[in-house]
């Protein structure tokens, strides 16, 4: 019944905001919740949701995926939930946000399917509107390296963002170029997903992450095409990487100090 799915939702999410480390720039959580689509099969959603300190005065920052759903049906499913989220700004809305996707999927997902190609048209005019963004990260080590770059390559790919996963010695830089919206997802997913394991190999999240630079991309600088992971066995080799790209000024400002 709707009453048992209510408490149901209100126990879990009470356990789940407790369960959250509270910080300065506000809570992040993850939600997975099991929906009935269009042919009654079940569909697995998993919510991560950010709410910043002035939440709900402010929208949450919203990620769906699901392994039944292609990217773009859960790209819709974001932007449905947002449309949602306007109508009850300056009030809690997580739990009506999630009843109303449990209510509403298989209609997300019909429309979703009807308007793909226009959509595709749509967004080929206006992804660029805020155009192109570019983000420059730095990890400090990789315990797990393998499952790592093979879940930093499926964010890349998920994301539409293109760069390079960069290795010298013990540096490790990630340098992502895209939609600034997908840029700004990718960094919920870095921050608050398992990605590595710990001194033990338990599964841990990324503490040790710098956030170099988070810039448009300039008319001068080259648009990466792919997204590709690259080893350098000199410096030399990593700085004429950045230069081939038109990025001289951003790998003379950012890379020289991590090697002090």
């Amino acid at each position: 019944s709707v009453e048992s799915v209510q408490k149901s939702l209100y126990f879990q999410l009470s356990l789940l905001l407790l369960l959250s480390c509270r910080k300065t720039h506000g809570i992040t959580f993850r939600i997975q919740i099991s929906v009935k689509e269009l042919l009654d099969t079940d569909v697995l959603l998993k919510l991560l949701f950010h709410l910043p300190v002035n939440y709900p005065s402010t929208l949450p920052d919203i990620s769906v995926n699901s392994d039944q759903l292609t990217r773009a049906q859960c790209m819709e499913v974001k932007d449905k939930l947002l449309e949602q989220a306007k109508n009850h700004l300056s009030e809690p809305m997580v739990h009506d946000l999630i009843l109303w996707i449990q209510q509403h999927l298989k209609y997300v997902i019909k429309e979703s399917a009807t308007v793909c190609n226009e959509k595709t048209t749509l967004s080929k005019g206006t992804s660029t509107e805020d155009g192109t963004w570019m983000l420059l990260l730095h990890l400090d080590h990789m315990r797990a390296k393998a499952k790592y770059v093979k879940t930093v390559e499926k964010w890349a790919t998920d994301l539409r963002l293109t760069g390079r996963l960069m290795f010298m010695g013990k540096i490790i830089l990630i340098l992502l170029q895209g939609d600034r919206s997908n840029i700004k997802e990718y960094l919920i997913l870095q921050k608050t997903s398992k990605v590595d394991v710990d001194s033990s190999g338990k599964k841990c999240k990324e503490k040790m992450i710098s956030v170099l630079c988070e810039t448009k991309v300039q008319s001068q600088q080259k648009r990466f095409q792919t997204f590709e992971v690259k080893e350098y066995s000199t410096l030399d080799e990593l700085q004429k990487e950045f230069e081939t790209a038109g990025l001289a000024t951003l790998f003379s400002d950012f890379v020289p100090p991590l090697l002090k």
